[in-house]
């Protein structure tokens, strides 16, 4: 209709149409782009533009130059018409101006709060602004860690299963204790024979298993002398096994199934050993005790205070304040727990925690120090906020020979004095 806007038909004449022949009205959009499409096949022939007819006269006529054929004409005016149609379909394909645009109701969503954001994900609307919204959708909450690096929860519910696991079989069952015992060797050693993988070394599981068996019960039955006896035996058998599956690769594989016998089985059998002395259910649970002061008082000093590593090439997570820390703490633990439990002098607890955090500190860097050589994380993920049965035994395999050849030397000098 006349006068209406630009997103209304105007009043153009009617011009053939390519396809039909029928007379159809242009638009003045179509008669605007035909224009332009004439101008620019005018200017290309090397001709003046014309100059451009008002809206309301009739169609536009072709261009002919003189001495052209009346059918050149024809053709060129259904060319130009053909790319007329052209630029009016990408024209209507581009983006409307936002001040054509009328749409009811609101465009975009409401915008979330930013106190709703930070309760969702802990972080301001400006830090997801460069996030995808379909990946924020329907994401799942990833789950809180602590500055150390740790699910806490899940590494402080872990714990105190354990806990209560090894205290049932100290207290109430002592064949439990030997059975969580081998089953840990069993586990450790197979975890650190699968670490050896990334380093392309081959460790045979059958030797690791009968050692983890046979240890723990030796100590359990002839003491320290059948225990190092057992110990001759695993190692023969290690190297008999291997040396079967031929000789490519058998050093490597020999010294790496000596080093996970003596790490894993051999020191955690020194448990049983403490076991069978007098008081040895309080003196085991003393010395865990001490390893677990060790990684609490450490951690939590650490987190707090920790700004100098004490060896960041291997652990840069272990500082020299939460070393303090731990041996402040065990210390004093130590001291509580030989005069209420053992009915020791509160002097022979600081002596054994002092050398115990030494020891869990040493059994921390030696892991470390492995994972980092073999390029892995965690020895596994069995242990949720753990990592692995090594990753938690580090420390307590070391302790607990260390714990055992100390207290019997306390125990010698108390009753000398």
């Amino acid at each position: 209709m006349p006068g209406s806007t630009d997103h209304t038909e105007g009043t153009a004449s009617a011009v053939p149409s390519v396809a039909s022949g029928e007379a159809k009205p242009l638009t003045r959009r179509e008669a605007r782009a035909l224009h332009e499409a004439q101008q620019k096949e005018a200017k290309r022939r090397g001709k003046k533009p014309a100059a451009r007819e008002p809206e309301d006269a009739g169609p536009p006529q072709p261009v002919i130059e003189p001495g052209m054929p009346a059918a050149s004409a024809a053709v060129d005016s259904q060319q130009a018409k053909q790319r007329a149609k052209a630029a009016f379909t990408a024209e209507d394909r581009s983006p409307v101006p936002p001040e054509e645009l009328k749409v009811e109701g609101p465009a975009e969503p409401p915008p979330v709060s930013e106190s709703e954001d930070l309760a969702e994900t802990g972080e301001p609307d400006a830090a997801r602004a460069s996030i995808p919204t379909e990946l924020l959708v329907g994401a799942p909450a990833e789950p809180k860690k602590s500055r150390a690096g740790r699910n806490l929860p899940a590494a402080i519910g872990v714990g105190l299963l354990m806990l209560g696991l090894v205290l049932a079989g100290l207290f109430l069952y002592e064949p439990l204790l030997v059975g969580l015992i081998v089953a840990l060797a069993g586990v450790g050693s197979w975890e650190v024979a699968r670490a050896t993988t990334h380093a392309k070394t081959s460790v045979p599981l059958v030797p690791l298993f009968l050692a983890s068996a046979m240890l723990p019960i030796s100590a359990i039955w002839g003491g320290l002398e059948a225990m190092g006896f057992t110990y001759m035996i695993c190692l023969v058998i290690a190297l008999l096994v291997r040396l079967t599956e031929g000789l490519k690769g058998a050093a490597a594989s020999v010294m790496s199934s000596v080093f996970i016998i003596s790490w894993v089985p051999l020191l955690l059998s020194f448990a049983l050993l403490i076991l069978e002395e007098p008081n040895g259910q309080w003196l085991i649970a003393t010395i865990l005790l001490l390893a677990v002061s060790n990684d609490t008082f450490g951690y939590i000093v650490g987190v707090l205070f920790g700004k100098h590593p004490m060896a960041p090439k291997i652990s840069p997570k272990k500082s020299w304040e939460g070393f303090a820390g731990s041996m402040l703490g065990s210390m004093a633990v130590g001291a509580l727990a030989m005069h209420f439990w053992l009915d020791m002098p509160w002097w022979t607890g600081v002596i054994l925690a002092f050398f115990t955090t030494i020891a869990a500190t040493t059994g921390d860097f030696s892991e470390s120090m492995i994972k980092r050589e073999l390029g892995i994380k965690d020895m596994s993920n069995l242990l949720p906020g753990h990592g692995g049965i090594m990753d938690r035994l580090d420390s307590v395999v070391f302790v607990v020979p260390l714990g055992y050849l100390i207290s019997h030397l306390l125990t010698w000098s108390v009753s000398l004095s």
